[in-house]
């Protein structure tokens, strides 16, 4: 299969072919159709300090069509439409083909366009973690408040959708009028401008 990888901690990235891989039981092999970048590549990039033997395959975001399933697989079948957030230990999404275990795969949205798809996983796992693992952000927290840095970022633009819907009022950072909206329109109670003095606020 075709992959894009890299050898080294460099910005240069190498087209090359390798073998499909090779199923571990709970593993589903997909055809990846679409996929989004994250912070975690431009780390696990830098983190390489030696020439690899072969290339290190990037992408923990992706979506695709389920093609063969492992030997102990049970929740999806083959032709499922399904999204994912990878596993850093493991060959990403920039390929032809990719193995996720079926247990961090969800089912693709119907309704949104592949390639606004793709985008929600991390983001959206990570939002997840923060409010209801981190913060334990509960039904007892209703009407307490939560600033959201950047909210009109992948990570924020989630956070705020999870946070108004566990009935937190939601004060989001946003620098100009389309990201003043866009925070808005995502449910956000007051925006605050990070550019001008503490204190300067809409609502």
């Amino acid at each position: 299969m075709k992959a894009i990888g890299t050898i080294d901690s460099s910005k240069n990235f190498i087209d090359f072919e390798i073998e499909k891989p090779i199923l571990r039981p709970h593993d589903l092999l997909i055809k990846v159709e679409a996929i989004s970048i994250n912070p975690v590549d431009t780390k696990v990039r830098k983190g390489i300090k030696d020439n690899l033997a072969e290339p290190k395959i990037l992408g923990w975001d992706g979506l695709g069509t389920v093609v063969e399933l492992g030997s102990e697989t049970k929740l999806f079948k083959v032709g499922d439409k399904v999204f994912w957030a990878g596993d850093v230990t493991r060959s990403g999404s920039n390929a032809e083909f990719q193995a996720v275990d079926e247990r961090i795969v969800g089912f693709a949205p119907q309704n949104l366009a592949k390639e606004k798809a793709v985008a929600m996983p991390l983001t959206s796992l990570t939002a997840y973690e923060l409010l209801f693992e981190k913060l334990e952000v509960t039904h007892e927290s209703k009407g307490k408040s939560l600033l959201i840095i950047n909210g009109a970022g992948g990570f924020g633009s989630v956070a705020i959708q999870m946070a108004k819907n566990a009935g937190l009022t939601v004060i989001a950072t946003a620098s100009n009028p389309q990201a003043i909206e866009w925070v808005k329109n995502f449910g956000a109670d007051y925006t605050v401008n990070h550019h001008e003095k503490f204190g300067s606020s809409s609502s």
